[in-house]
């Protein structure tokens, strides 16, 4: 068994693993589950301090990034993709997957989104239905300002789409003070419960245009529309994965209760960047740094899959490589939720210390 320090899946605590175990209902005819349903939703707005409401999906992550694709794109929409990432690139197969025209804002893959240089993109071209961006850019670890890009957005009634994932519970987050109109969240990373479920906070300016689109979503999972009235109605669009649920209402208690965790991520994020450079190791980033996650540069003549093998064969700690453009070129260790201890993450920079000097004479 390896210890877990990846940028998701993460480690899961014991009581997420037993409130999965509890016995189930019917979710689809017990009226109460359709209350616990509802309150877990409200506990995740809350969490992310925003009135919008709150939709699990039964799928891993990425079916909340799709399932806001699909519900705003239309045939022949302009959207903008904001790319200075291997996932804020990704967003542009989603939106063309259902019409849309894409533009994208293209930046460097080793910096955040400078904010001056976008407003003034941003005076130049807005004629876009919607935007997509990332917040932390898992490949890279890069944090984007997604408050301050939703804001900008927002004054030219352009909506938002914001891809939190690998963010989300590790770095603070508030949708309503960012304007942001649909963020989409994942089980398994800060918030360490086991993979399977996404979940979308929906504003009502996003409602209204999913509502009046002239054409219909092109999808029935990936719909948003169909919880429309779910709670009043008792009435769900497919059966929950009602044990899945159980667990993540006990990760979200675990957050809720967690006062300190925006800190504690902070802090174990820049000492593992601390000791990635006393190792004489390089960051992959410029600026921008996640404390969720942090990206290392792999030396020249070193192979980042030797790395990767060496940490599991020696140590038992299973960390990251990455992929797309930067395959082979990287390794990356997760610090975020149940990760983000510092017994952990000391064994782990110990550890790669251990195999670097093996592996750099």
């Amino acid at each position: 068994m390896y210890k877990l320090m990846t940028p998701g899946p993460t480690q899961v605590r014991e009581n997420v693993r037993m409130a999965r175990s509890q016995v189930c209902t019917n979710p689809d005819l017990d009226s109460e589950f359709y209350d616990y349903y509802k309150e877990t939703c409200e506990l995740i707005s809350g969490l992310l301090e925003t009135r919008n409401e709150t939709l699990i999906l039964d799928g891993e992550g990425i079916l909340g990034l799709e399932a806001a694709c699909a519900s705003l794109t239309e045939p022949g929409d302009s959207v903008l993709v904001i790319d200075n990432g291997v996932y804020g690139r990704g967003f542009a197969d989603f939106a063309a997957m259902y019409g849309a025209k894409v533009t994208f804002y293209k930046a460097s893959y080793t910096k955040a989104i400078d904010m001056d240089e976008f407003r003034a993109f941003l005076k130049k071209n807005h004629n876009f239905k919607y935007a997509s961006l990332v917040h932390c850019d898992t490949p890279s670890g890069v944090l984007n300002p997604v408050e301050e890009i939703g804001q900008e957005l927002h004054k030219y009634g352009i909506l938002s789409i914001v891809d939190s994932v690998s963010a989300m519970f590790g770095e603070p987050l508030c949708v309503d003070a960012g304007r942001l109109d649909l963020v989409c969240g994942g089980s398994q990373k800060a918030l360490s419960a086991p993979p399977g479920l996404a979940f979308v906070t929906v504003s009502e300016a996003a409602k209204k245009a999913m509502e009046n689109r002239k054409t219909p979503i092109a999808s029935f999972y990936a719909n948003l529309l169909v919880f429309k009235d779910y709670y009043k109605n008792q009435w769900f669009p497919y059966t929950m994965p009602i044990s899945d649920i159980y667990g993540l209402r006990t990760a979200l208690e675990n957050v809720k209760a967690d006062t300190d965790r925006y800190k504690r991520h902070a802090r174990l994020g820049e000492l593992t960047r601390q000791r990635v450079r006393h190792m004489g190791l390089s960051l992959y980033l410029e600026n921008g740094y996640s404390n969720t996650v942090t990206v290392i540069r792999v030396p020249e003549g070193v192979n980042a899959s030797e790395i990767l093998e060496a940490m599991k064969r020696e140590h038992h700690i299973m960390i990251a490589g990455s992929f797309d453009v930067l395959s082979g070129q990287v390794i990356r260790i997760g610090h975020m939720g149940e990760n983000a201890n510092e017994k952990d993450v000391t064994e782990t920079l110990d550890a790669l210390e251990a195999v670097m000097t093996a592996y750099i004479k």
